[in-house]
């Protein structure tokens, strides 16, 4: 009808170009919008949850499935299903298990979150001790002969002495009587004809060796020689040290063996530390460690690891470890108290929260996550090393999620308490009831399209179903319309307890 007339063409084409620009709008809203949905835009978020939450403030994204699971933005589960948007006040899947605290409460109750990150563990092992006598310094003085004590020199336990200081005269039958031998053996070798002199010189030196064997110093052997028999022989201290234990008594008579004083060379002691087990492989053979006791504020005594004992304490379930420590003017004593503090290295930078978080009942060990806009969730965590501030954290949450470093514990305690009255009010097994239809039967599994159910806020769609006993869809031919039950009995996995034919 336009052939031949130009204004019919020039309309023509002048629609043709508005055609083209009003498609190619189009498709640039359509693209903003995707894109608006793709960033978290809120001209986005589907129709249904724009309605949803009229006039209340998006929190975030559930699985329409009710599985554990958010999302900060809109999203589709595998199955295709649309995430449902979750507004401020509504209950949601994420914090059945948390609690959510209004604003004023948390700032009253001093609630304070950081950061999870990685960190230097600083980290100084402190174990508690004792100060021990090195027993390769301690001496005991034992006569191998029978006699009596005579007179003491050294009568008071804790008594210092110095080597070679007195400290009893004893008599012996059995000391007078080698004496003696020796001397006339030995006057008898002086003047022996020179045929009898080489046997009486032996009869003289087995003396002598019987004299050394009771312990006789050579001083002494000296001045029996010089002077003659003596009635007395003195005992000497062996070492420089303490009396820690004495026997003797003035007058007392003592057998071969027996001990009459014990002395200790206290210049250097041990320091046996009681380490944990879980920290035992933090200590090493010749490593550092710092000791300090009470009665010395400030005062820090060096020493050096010297042994770990192949043994447990199952009453403490500590190992002892023992140090070596120079103790100049004998300040450590035997048996005082002492805190040791071993020199160990880090091993660079580890998952951490501070000590603080971690709340530990002795039978689980939970951190409290701060989820943002007061919701908070209580979570189990495995601990590694300790640090002097922080803990390291081996499994349970991650880096950059914040932790509740102050107030967990009243969290922690309304959580418990939401959880209890949860359990009171809900029953262990909840069911859920449908109307829709049989689509197919397919061996243990049945695909059913229902309608929306109102109590987990699913919307209308076809998924798949496990019956309970085979026996419930026997007499059910697909495409027929049906009511059922169904619930979930682990995450995901939904199942049919009871289904009807429906008119």
């Amino acid at each position: 009808m336009t052939n031949g007339n130009p204004s019919g063409m020039k309309r023509l084409a002048i629609v043709a170009v508005a055609v083209a620009l009003a498609t190619g709008a189009g498709y640039w809203a359509g693209t903003k919008v995707s894109h608006d949905v793709t960033e978290g835009n809120p001209r986005g978020s589907t129709p249904s949850a724009v309605t949803a939450g009229a006039g209340k403030k998006l929190l975030y994204y559930r699985n329409p499935m009710g599985l554990p699971d958010t999302s900060p933005v809109p999203k589709k589960d595998p199955m295709g299903m649309d995430y449902i948007a979750v507004f401020e006040g509504e209950d949601s899947a994420a914090s059945d298990s948390g609690v959510t605290l209004g604003a004023e409460k948390v700032q009253k109750s001093g609630v304070k979150s950081v950061v999870v990150a990685r960190r230097v563990l600083d980290r100084a092992l402190r174990a508690s001790g004792r100060v021990e006598v090195d027993e390769r310094r301690t001496f005991t003085v034992a006569p191998k002969f029978e006699g009596w004590i005579e007179r003491l020199h050294v009568n008071v336990t804790g008594q210092p002495v110095a080597r070679g200081q007195a400290l009893f005269e004893a008599y012996s039958p059995e000391l007078v009587s080698a004496q003696r031998e020796y001397a006339i053996a030995t006057k008898a070798a002086a003047e022996a004809s020179p045929d009898s002199r080489a046997a009486m010189q032996q009869l003289a030196d087995a003396s002598l060796a019987r004299l050394r064997n009771w312990n006789i110093s050579d001083v002494q052997v000296k001045a029996l020689a010089a002077d003659g028999e003596r009635r007395t022989l003195t005992f000497a201290s062996p070492v420089a040290g303490v009396v820690t234990e004495k026997k003797a008594v003035q007058g007392m008579r003592f057998m071969p063996g027996d001990a009459l004083y014990q002395i200790a060379d206290t210049s250097a002691v041990w320091v046996v530390a009681d380490v944990p087990e879980q920290d035992i492989s933090l200590v090493k053979n010749g490593g550092k460690a710092s000791v300090h006791v009470d009665a010395y504020p400030g005062k820090t005594f060096a020493g050096t690891v010297a042994y770990i004992y192949p043994t447990l304490k199952a009453e403490t379930r500590t190992i002892p470890v023992r140090l070596e420590l120079a103790n100049p003017g004998g300040l450590l004593k035997p048996a005082m108290y002492a805190q040791v503090e071993f020199a160990v290295g880090n091993r660079g930078a580890v998952l951490a929260v501070p000590t603080a978080a971690v709340i530990d009942s002795g039978t689980r060990k939970v951190v409290v996550i701060d989820l943002g806009e007061g919701r908070f969730e209580p979570r189990p965590v495995t601990t590694g090393a300790r640090g002097d501030q922080y803990v390291e954290i081996l499994d349970g949450v991650k880096e950059g999620e914040r932790v509740v470093s102050a107030g967990n514990f009243l969290i922690d305690s309304e959580s418990n308490l939401k959880a209890a009255l949860d359990g009171m009010e809900k029953p262990k097994a909840v069911g859920h009831q449908a109307v829709g239809k049989l689509d197919a039967i397919d061996g243990g599994i049945v695909t059913i399209s229902h309608e929306p159910v109102a109590s987990l806020k699913w919307p209308k769609m076809t998924m798949e179903f496990v019956p309970a006993n085979a026996a419930l869809f026997a007499n059910i031919k697909p495409g027929t319309a049906i009511s059922f039950e169904f619930v979930e009995r682990k995450p995901g996995e939904w199942v049919i307890t009871k289904v009807e034919k429906r008119n």
